[in-house]
């Protein structure tokens, strides 16, 4: 059990698992998908909505701690970079 628990708290196995949470939530909501997709838009909305965090342009109107608002973060920029992405593909 205390192996789990340092596990979880190695940033890197947190990334993995809140990208994994993120673009599974943004595939559910804009369709489309697959595990390593699904990784991939996540980690990369985490570093986008963490981005806009820092310059204040994304703000959340309630706490829902610190997993729930990393999740909420990395969706809204999950979501954020497949709909620039379908713009630029058409």
């Amino acid at each position: 059990m205390d192996q789990v628990m340092s596990l979880l708290q190695n940033p890197w196995v947190i990334m993995i698992i809140n990208g994994l949470i993120a673009g599974w939530l943004a595939g559910l909501l804009l369709g489309g998908g697959g595990l390593i997709r699904n990784l991939v838009v996540g980690i990369l909305g985490a570093f986008i909505g963490g981005a806009l965090v820092q310059m204040s342009v994304l703000k959340l109107p309630v706490d829902f701690g610190s997993w729930g608002n990393q999740i909420i973060v990395s969706t809204i920029g999950a979501l954020l970079l497949i709909i620039i992405a379908r713009i630029i593909a058409r």
